[in-house]
């Protein structure tokens, strides 16, 4: 059997960091849940390694309510004190308090203008931006749409969502390919990318 090609980042971690590229970054995620999970996980991993935060994933998902907006919504100043305390997160108050206040923003967004997935979508046009980058150096940490889209996450109450960092959520949602074109994921994301605006509509 063939040895497969690819990216370069996911070759230096663990077998969950290649599974995780292997299956997950750069899949569209056309639906409000997993727009919201990776908004609260990129958010946590601020100044660190995705690594760090793919091996807390599971300690995430727990202590944030399996990513349950209204619950998360719902947690005071007790719940920020034992998420201090819980070894399976990043205990970075700021960070915490964020990802709580995220949650409210979320739910306000929801409740004024309906699907937040398709509001993010709008921001490349209702589809993936098909990137071709040949070597890793050339994988941008922002664009203008990654700006775009912080202003105004930011002008709606979110935080923790600075360009770089929404780039990197735009990477993990499929909303940009950056698989190398190399990469044996890149077609099959580009795949995944097409029929976007049909699929859209329906999971909004």
């Amino acid at each position: 059997m063939p040895k497969l090609t690819r990216c370069t980042w996911p070759l230096k971690g663990n077998a969950l960091y290649l599974a995780y590229h292997d299956t997950e970054w750069g899949v569209p995620a056309w639906d409000d849940q997993t727009q919201f999970e990776f908004l609260i996980l990129e958010g946590a991993q601020a100044g660190l390694s995705w690594s760090t935060i793919l091996n807390k994933r599971e300690g995430y998902r727990a202590a944030f309510a399996g990513f349950d907006a209204e619950k998360i919504a719902r947690f005071g100043k007790r719940d920020v004190a034992r998420l201090m305390k819980d070894p399976g997160i990043v205990r970075n108050r700021l960070k915490i308090e964020a990802a709580i206040s995220n949650a409210r923003a979320y739910l306000d967004f929801r409740d004024r203008n309906g699907s937040f997935a398709e509001h993010m979508w709008k921001f490349v046009g209702g589809k993936p931006i098909q990137n071709r980058f040949r070597d890793t150096k050339d994988v941008p940490a922002t664009s203008p749409e990654s700006d775009a889209l912080s202003r105004d996450l930011k002008k709606r109450g979110f935080k923790f969502v600075g360009s770089t960092i929404i780039y990197a959520h735009m990477q993990a949602t499929g909303m940009v390919n950056d698989h190398l074109v190399s990469c044996f994921r890149y077609r099959e994301c580009r795949a995944l990318g097409s029929g976007a605006k049909k699929r859209l509509a329906v999971s909004g």
